[in-house]
């Protein structure tokens, strides 16, 4: 089979392929939904101590319904109902839904599912995703049950992918495993702003999100919030300055560099 030295190929090829990966390497931002769609099975990794992942996972929820394009002849706004599925030992750790206390938008339209077993909590949430009359479905489960493993974890992305409702699974005091989730994110919560009016006030909730697998996009670290119209994000300040320049510059600079390989 004759081998083609890679030094003979043209450097635009090359930049062909970095601008390629820098494409597929694009950084998270909010309101990203309006260009690609929301992100139909996230994982977010999170502490029972600290309460913040389901709260994190509504605050993306309600990102992507705010930018997602409404279909012509839709209402302005997505009335449809939200599944929340826990398992027993997921709400004896961070406790159930509190109507009072979920964002204005949602009070009321939340279906809440007590599952006994992991398994019978899985069962629900893709049943949950083969409803479109859900505008998202919400799961917690505690720790690593053997019930979710990568053949469960494909099945609800293929069934949400398949049927266009997005899933956020909140995976309570559990280690990093397997999945096919598109997006897994790693939530702790930070430190609040304090109030313009009273600064001994409590003050809006924000969290520390790290990205550490996605499909579509680099991952990194953030700083969310509420906004004035919606989640807000900032780079830590250690996270951005590690960011290069010119991705896409620096890469192929790199290949021209890149010596050939030796043939034996």
């Amino acid at each position: 089979m004759p081998h083609t030295d890679p030094a003979s190929l043209p450097i635009p090829a090359f930049a062909d392929v970095a601008a390629l990966s820098v494409q597929r390497s694009a950084r998270w931002r909010p309101g990203l939904a309006a260009q690609q769609g929301p992100a139909l099975h996230s994982e977010l990794f999170a502490s029972s101590r600290e309460g913040g992942g389901a709260a994190a996972a509504l605050a993306f929820a309600l990102d992507d319904i705010r930018h997602v394009p409404r279909a012509e002849g839709s209402e302005a706004r997505d009335r449809r109902s939200v599944l929340w599925v826990q398992t027993r030992e997921a709400a004896r750790r961070v406790g159930r839904p509190y109507r009072a206390g979920l964002p204005h938008a949602l009070q009321g339209r939340v279906i809440h599912v007590l599952a006994e077993k992991a398994e019978d909590a899985l069962f629900a949430l893709e049943e949950g995703l083969r409803c479109r009359d859900f505008a998202f479905v919400l799961g917690e489960i505690a720790g690593n049950p053997g019930a979710l493993d990568f053949t469960a974890s494909r099945r609800l992305t293929l069934a949400g992918e398949r049927h266009g409702v997005p899933l956020f699974l909140v995976r309570l005091d559990a280690a990093r495993d397997l999945s096919s989730a598109r997006m897994r994110w790693e939530i702790a919560s930070a430190p609040s702003p304090a109030p313009r009016w009273n600064p001994q006030a409590p003050g809006a909730p924000r969290w520390r999100a790290d990205l550490f697998r996605a499909r579509a996009h680099a991952p990194g670290e953030w700083v969310l919030g509420e906004g004035g119209d919606g989640l807000a994000a900032q780079r830590p300040a250690r996270a951005a300055d590690h960011d290069g320049g010119d991705t896409a510059a620096s890469w192929t600079a790199g290949l021209r560099q890149r010596p050939p390989p030796r043939r034996a």
